[in-house]
């Protein structure tokens, strides 16, 4: 974790009229925070051009016509044009084989001027997806996949971490909250969020005592009681209750389901993890769905990306 953090502060976009200790809650806007974190990156992208240096180049990797993969893929793009990276985008049919897929990967891997690639996840069921994870040159792993990444972010040593778990902590700093002897409790224990998640928040700096809660836990309403800050990743919408809280609680909500919604015109609306309504009236800092920690996913992929190419972990 040696890539360097800017300490400003994004001002709360929302304040709540009930709950928390100090009878109000901020909302610890994402979206802001993100366009934010892109104008600082362009910024340094455009002092490296301006010196001589190479402009980073992000390239993704598209399998298939899954419509949250087209949109995720479209929106890296428009981030890379806003942080003013070049941007290339490989598209394949899903009747891709996974040799071919490979085989891209070590172009990849083997293109200097590519500084750090992704392959768009899931793939389809006929491609290994941990094999083609593991394909990835680590040093341009810049989703934080690969277990030489995983391993080194795990015992403390400069790497790329994965966008999701980098970005909550990007929120935790800049909306200052305090962390260091804390008890936080992850709900979920997933390779992307929940593990990696546990790992930064244990570390030096962080120093927060964590508890990792999961389907099976029995004392989870108990744990999240005693909790001061909860990262919710369960994969269950609404599922973090008002009566599974304590006032002042700071609460980072993962979540991402579509549920009906015959209000919406699309039919559906985003519901988080967490019962916003009956939680966000007894917490001090609390993310909305959507506008939280989706943003935050793309910006973090962007900070990983300028690191790549300044070779910051990896010579």
């Amino acid at each position: 974790m040696s890539e360097k953090q800017s300490s400003k502060v994004i001002a709360p976009s929302l304040i709540g009229r009930a709950g928390g200790e100090s009878g109000t809650f901020s909302l610890i806007d994402g979206k802001a925070t993100a366009a934010t974190i892109k104008a600082e990156i362009k910024e340094e992208v455009e002092r490296i051009v301006a010196a001589g240096g190479k402009r980073p180049h992000l390239a993704a990797v598209l399998v298939g016509h899954d419509g949250g993969s087209e949109t995720y893929v479209k929106n890296k793009v428009l981030a890379c044009e806003a942080c003013g990276f070049q941007s290339t985008l490989l598209r394949f049919e899903d009747d891709i084989t996974e040799a071919e897929l490979l085989a891209c990967v070590d172009r990849l891997n083997n293109d200097p001027d590519v500084d750090g690639f992704i392959v768009q996840l899931p793939l389809p069921k006929h491609i290994d997806e941990q094999k083609v994870i593991e394909a990835i040159d680590y040093r341009k792993d810049v989703d934080g996949f690969h277990p030489i990444n995983v391993g080194r972010v795990a015992i403390g040593l400069p790497a790329f971490i994965s966008a999701t778990p980098k970005g909550i902590l990007e929120l935790l700093r800049r909306y200052n909250v305090e962390t260091k002897g804390k008890k936080c409790v992850i709900l979920g224990r997933s390779n992307i969020v929940g593990k990696p998640m546990s790992q930064l928040m244990m570390q030096k700096g962080v120093d927060a005592t964590v508890t990792v809660c999961h389907s099976r836990s029995t004392t989870l309403k108990e744990e999240c009681l005693q909790a001061d800050i909860i990262i919710a990743a369960i994969g269950q919408p609404a599922f973090l209750k008002g009566d599974m809280v304590k006032p002042g609680v700071t609460v980072i909500d993962v979540g991402t389901t579509r549920v009906p919604d015959a209000i919406r015109k699309s039919g559906f609306r985003l519901q988080g993890d967490v019962d916003f309504d009956a939680v966000a009236p007894l917490a001090s800092k609390i993310t909305p769905v959507p506008g939280g920690v989706g943003p935050m996913t793309i910006c973090m992929l962007m900070q990983n990306t300028l690191a790549a190419g300044k070779h910051e972990y990896y010579d």
